[in-house]
């Protein structure tokens, strides 16, 4: 019987999309319904567990922009499809939706890219600069951070990688 594969959303940055076109992409964490999800948000159906799993990549991509002033402020999701041996679960919290992924993610597990518009670039920055301190309470920052997430990735076929580079 094959495997049965987990829908997982990785945090990324532009820059990253190029590595995972030539090696893969190395991701430190990322997200994914687990049961620590299912039980904080025992009425929340598949497609409600799913989306907090994204929204919740899509803000640590901030943090990842954070460490990276270079890269172009734009958020960026992969969307991957993996093995149950490629995710393993993380002691965390209830309601947590934080895995870790025994390799790197190769492009023919990736089932979409979600990236930002153009026009979110500023609302990015601010949230990239503040998405550490929104996660400490400060409400000034979580208002930049809630600005960034009031705008939606768009979404991208992996066949169109080389066009986002």
């Amino acid at each position: 019987m094959p495997d049965a594969l987990i829908r997982v959303y990785l945090p990324a940055t532009l820059p990253m999309l190029a590595a995972l076109r030539n090696e893969g992409l190395t991701a430190a964490a990322a997200h994914a319904v687990t049961a620590d999800l299912r039980e904080w948000y025992a009425e929340g159906d598949e497609e409600e567990l799913e989306y907090v799993a994204f929204t919740r990549a899509a803000q640590s991509a901030l943090r990842l922009l954070r460490q990276d002033p270079t890269a172009p402020r734009r958020r960026v999701v992969v969307s991957a499809d993996l093995g149950r041996a490629a995710v393993q679960r993380v002691d965390a919290e209830l309601g947590s939706s934080m895995v870790k992924l025994t390799g790197p993610v190769p492009l023919q597990a990736v089932a979409a890219v979600h990236i930002d518009s153009a026009d979110a670039e500023e609302d990015v920055e601010a949230a990239a600069g503040q998405v550490e301190e929104a996660l400490a309470g400060d409400q000034d920052a979580q208002f930049a951070v809630d600005s960034a997430e009031d705008h939606e990735l768009e979404w991208y076929d992996v066949s169109e990688l080389d066009t986002l580079l």
